[in-house]
């Protein structure tokens, strides 16, 4: 059977066996492939109620792949792509806020592992980091060197 021929729900399966996805995400794939007859809200309201949709795994996903190399900015803006509710991403990146600071050290320690030299070196030591989606005090702080790690 060929992706072609497969049923709405078949294609949803079979996109939610490469990854979690959210509800909003599962809709716009698979609009474009309804055929006469077929409800997809229906489709998608079986799936959520056999647990195959799950924000809170859509969420633990994200956070798990992305805190790594991620800023709580940038994980937020890719929750709400994702379609996930604003309590959901508030609480996901309350969890975040505790280890921002630690993140980030790590990530600049990664790409660049020593303070830069002149001002431009800072700079873009700087906007490396908020381009990760890091505070910009967070990110101050490190490129900086501060060793206080109170109030971040």
């Amino acid at each position: 059977m060929g992706f072609d021929t497969l049923s709405l729900k078949g294609r949803a399966l079979r996109l939610l066996a490469q990854r979690e996805h959210s509800r909003a995400e599962l809709l716009r794939k698979l609009r474009p492939h309804v055929q006469e007859g077929e409800d997809l809200d229906a489709v998608l309201n079986e799936l959520q109620a056999r647990d195959f949709i799950n924000e809170e795994r859509v969420v633990a996903s994200v956070v798990h792949q992305r805190a790594g190399r991620m800023g709580a900015a940038r994980i937020r803006q890719e929750l709400q792509a994702k379609g996930v509710g604003g309590e959901a991403v508030q609480q996901a990146l309350a969890q975040l806020q505790d280890t921002e600071l630690a993140r980030a050290r790590e990530v600049w320690r990664r790409r660049f592992g020593e303070p830069a030299g002149d001002p431009q070196g800072r700079a873009k030591q700087v906007r490396f980091l908020m381009a990760r989606g890091f505070s910009s005090e967070v990110v101050r702080r490190v490129v900086r060197g501060a060793e206080d790690d109170s109030g971040a």
